[in-house]
């Protein structure tokens, strides 16, 4: 049997962060093409944002196997890419005299609560057809919380996997440490 040293890392796409980050992709790309006018330049920024989000989550995911280092600067790169595009739905809202729902109001309670019942894209991509844009914006800026706390805990998460069991130059010295022992004992 080989002594694997690799880490058995999971499919990204099982990530619920990943997959929120993917929600927030398709209402972003959404929200920018049917509000904002065509040329502004915060169109690009924010689907970049949102883009930049979902993709480092899964490049992330995919470097981790040899690089615990990597994947958590590519984590905490989608939650800053996450905060840019929180900044633009925010930004938009206020310079347009729309609303953003206070956390304790009945309708930031109640999108709290439909948006960690779904995950998958399609659901959103219908919903907010019949929202306006001070809805989609609000929808959005939560699943933006929601993803940044899913990250954080990933990080958390990393970080004590490090610290526990090392990187990848420990876990290849130990596999090669084990492969020589059990040669010895023939």
């Amino acid at each position: 049997m080989p002594h694997s040293f690799l880490p058995n890392k999971g499919n990204f796409r099982d990530l619920i962060a990943f997959q929120k980050s993917e929600c927030i992709y398709d209402i972003t790309f959404y929200f920018t093409k049917k509000y904002l006018s065509k040329g502004d330049r915060t169109i690009d920024q924010m689907i970049q944002a949102a883009r930049s989000c979902k993709q480092n989550i899964a490049e992330g995911n995919g470097a981790g196997v040899t690089s615990a280092e990597t994947e958590i600067k590519l984590i905490n790169v989608a939650k800053a890419s996450l905060q840019e595009l929180l900044l633009d739905y925010e930004d938009y809202l206020r310079v347009r005299g729309l609303q953003q729902w206070d956390l304790d109001s009945e309708k930031a309670q109640q999108t709290r609560r439909v948006c960690a019942k779904h995950n998958d894209s399609a659901f959103y991509r219908e919903a907010i057809k019949d929202r306006n844009d001070e809805t989609i914006a609000n929808i959005a800026i939560t699943l933006i919380h929601q993803t940044d706390l899913l990250l954080r805990k990933i990080i958390d998460r990393l970080q004590e996997d490090f610290v526990k069991n090392g990187g990848i130059r420990e876990s290849m010295h130990k596999a090669r440490t084990t492969y020589r022992n059990s040669q010895d004992k023939k």
